[in-house]
């Protein structure tokens, strides 16, 4: 995916753990680690506010678009 999801770096610029952040913005720790490793497929506005307000950032800094070539797309089953 050409979407990569910066929540760790931000995360770690805030000295903030999985736990903390999950506390604070209501998600539970199996959705947000999937957040957090990149693998989610999707995430809601009303998350990513949330994301934002709690780790005090814009949208571009959780969320960061590189170009990739068709061959180093993988589809998924």
């Amino acid at each position: 995916m050409s979407i990569i999801i910066n929540l760790d770096v931000m995360m770690a610029k805030r000295k903030m753990s999985l736990n903390e952040l999950s506390e604070k913005v209501g998600l539970n720790l199996s959705n947000l680690s999937i957040l957090k490793t990149g693998k989610a497929r999707a995430i809601r506005f009303s998350t990513l506010n949330t994301l934002c307000k709690v780790l005090q950032c814009q949208p571009g800094d959780i969320l960061e678009y590189t170009e990739v070539d068709d061959d180093e797309l993988e589809e998924v089953d």
